[in-house]
């Protein structure tokens, strides 16, 4: 885990192997935090056609076990497109549905509703909001350009992209302004957005400056994407 401020907060990044989507653990309240995980995204495509190994619910959630192991996480925070859509917890497979069970009860769980599963109801277990306050802290799915309050956030599923040596390189990263703190996808079958897409640096404004964090090798890398003009 490495570990950053963010306000008064101190957080750290939780990283996977290389390559691999990051968490945020927030010592203060005991908590992981998590976005876009996206679950049974698989299932959801094969209702039409598009046939995609059933087992990305499974992988992600072996990937959130393992954090809560290591950070010793007693809550979670999803921030919103939890599932591919609504109706994604009536498709889990068994083996995944008791995982996902477990996890619910030996945690406090809450759902951040995004986009993609807004009426996701408590079948999955847990506590389900459009958004939650804590620690003077916002959790919502989506940055809410020209909001002054500290938020955290998903959605955009950023990625850092550089070129190294003649190759591309593409890393989940989060990216952070002053108030605010975009996380990237973390389900096993996501995609991403380049961090520095004007898309992601519109969402964030205001701001002074805007930067893609980073673990490599147990240090935090920090990489500027926007700065204010002069």
């Amino acid at each position: 885990m490495v570990p950053f401020s963010f306000r008064t907060h101190e957080m750290h990044l939780v990283s996977g192997e290389p390559g691999r989507a990051c968490a945020l653990f927030w010592p203060r309240e005991q908590a992981l935090l998590v976005a876009d995980l996206h679950l049974e995204k698989g299932s959801h495509f094969a209702r039409g056609g598009q046939m995609l190994p059933p087992y990305d619910s499974r992988e992600t959630l072996n990937r959130l076990a393992e954090a809560v192991r290591r950070t010793g996480a007693r809550r979670v925070f999803a921030l919103g497109d939890n599932f591919h859509d609504s109706l994604g917890p009536e498709r889990l497979e068994p083996h995944a549905a008791g995982m996902l069970a477990a996890l619910t009860r030996a945690l406090d769980w809450v759902w951040i509703t995004g986009n993609h599963d807004p009426e996701l109801g408590t079948s999955a277990g847990g506590t389900c909001l459009e958004e939650l306050e804590i620690g003077g802290l916002m959790l919502r799915h989506m940055a809410r350009p020209g909001t002054s309050k500290p938020e955290l956030s998903g959605h955009f599923h950023p990625r850092l992209v550089v070129a190294a040596r003649g190759r591309r390189i593409a890393r989940p990263c989060v990216v952070r302004s002053e108030n605010r703190l975009v996380l990237p996808a973390f389900g096993a079958l996501t995609g991403g957005m380049n961090a520095a897409d004007p898309i992601i640096l519109s969402a964030l404004q205001p701001a002074d400056a805007i930067d893609a964090l980073l673990p490599a090798q147990e240090k935090l890398v920090h990489y500027p994407l926007w700065r204010k003009a002069a």
